[in-house]
């Protein structure tokens, strides 16, 4: 009674979920009877004894080939020509220079391939012990016109129940992960909430794992989100390869005063900022009639009139071009009434001081430094 009493306590669709998991295995080997619910619980090891070794092989096939990769992109040479590409040609070099330059982009590209790869051939191997034992094998006349007995289906349900737990188990570790890695979602707190859940977590799935998961899987978290930044900053890279004459001849008069990294990206950021007029009618189109117009930097000079991204990838071009190395930035930015709308700002790489310094061309207009300024962080919230 005092289990009922604890699982109804922690009673929500999370602990439905668990515990319909392990009452349909449970019913699913009354019905099937002993012989056909043995062969299904035989075929479920064998699938994940294949799939274990798969990942196994995989882990280890990418690791030894992803370094290999790198060196062989590098040798080509690629590099992203200065001049405009067409659709083809951007996803080409995105690709390539992506595979080539972000190590976690590589590593799971080659491990998926390695794993369906080796999990195909793993399967030719174990076919005869899969066909014998698969749930799907053709039952005996016998089996085919009788019912199962009550003794086999008392077996079938025993059988059932060790399937189902592990079928539970294996929910209860993907959730413990999405706990892990988002611990202060409304989602984490209502998992955490289930009973069920619970008792999986910390009697099982923890023990088993140790702190592993609990202090690998946010560090490899922020990797992803770090490196996914990175391709979709090498986006507009590629996109924006092609600097026009007339935005580099101006972008060198403007910064032509600048004798540090930082001046002449506080040049450039100001004038951008003054310069350049918010395009409320695209802001209009988009939220009204869900139409977007995409704007070359190109155009955005020609026309001065842009949204924060098109601010953002003529501040990119017009800085390349005299010699700065920066960053698009997307995420959510403070939007002045206590929340976060879409955004898109700048990084600039300041060679004297060896680091990124943030910068909001599209804010000048609303008055306040925002080249660098302190607590940048606090109204701008980088795309993860």
């Amino acid at each position: 009674m005092e289990i009922l009493k604890e699982w109804t306590d922690g009673w929500n669709a999370v602990t439905l979920l668990i515990g319909l998991t392990l009452l349909y295995s449970i019913g699913h080997g009354m019905r099937r009877g002993a012989s056909s619910s043995a062969r299904r619980l035989v075929a479920m090891m064998l699938e994940g004894a294949v799939t274990a070794a798969a990942l196994f092989a995989a882990w280890h096939v990418a690791s030894a080939l992803s370094p290999v990769v790198q060196a062989w992109l590098s040798g080509l040479g690629i590099a992203i020509p200065a001049r405009e590409l067409g659709f083809g040609e951007q996803l080409y070099y995105t690709f390539a220079t992506a595979v080539r330059d972000f190590p976690l982009l590589r590593f799971s590209l080659l491990f998926v391939l390695a794993y369906l790869l080796g999990k195909q051939l793993l399967y030719r191997i174990a076919d005869p012990l899969v066909d014998r034992w698969s749930p799907k094998s053709p039952l005996s006349e016998q089996e085919r016109r009788s019912a199962p007995s009550l003794w086999s289906s008392a077996i079938g349900a025993g059988i059932g129940a060790v399937t189902g737990v592990a079928w539970a188990l294996l929910l209860v570790a993907l959730l413990f992960a999405v706990t892990t890695l988002f611990p202060q979602s409304p989602a984490a707190t209502y998992i955490q909430a289930s009973s069920l859940y619970q008792k999986g977590a910390k009697e099982i799935i923890q023990p088993v794992t140790g702190e592993f998961l609990a202090s690998r899987l946010p560090v490899f978290t922020r990797a992803v989100e770090e490196e996914f930044a990175s391709i979709l900053q090498r986006k507009y890279e590629v996109i924006d390869a092609n600097i026009p004459s007339d935005i580099a001849a101006a972008a060198k008069q403007i910064a032509a005063d600048g004798r540090t990294d930082e001046e002449k990206a506080k040049l450039l950021y100001e004038w951008v900022g003054t310069r350049i007029a918010y395009d409320w009618e695209k802001v209009r189109l988009y939220e009204e009639e869900r139409t977007w117009k995409e704007q070359t930097p190109e155009m955005t000079f020609a026309t001065r009139q842009g949204v924060c991204i098109d601010y953002s990838r003529l501040y990119a071009v017009m800085a390349r071009s005299v010699g700065l190395e920066v960053k698009v930035v997307t995420g959510l930015g403070y939007d002045g009434r206590g929340g976060y709308g879409p955004h898109a700002w700048n990084e600039v790489y300041l060679s004297e001081q060896q680091r990124w310094a943030p910068l909001d061309s599209t804010w000048v207009s609303s008055g306040g430094n925002w080249f660098d300024p302190p607590n940048f962080e606090e109204t701008h919230i980088k795309e993860a």
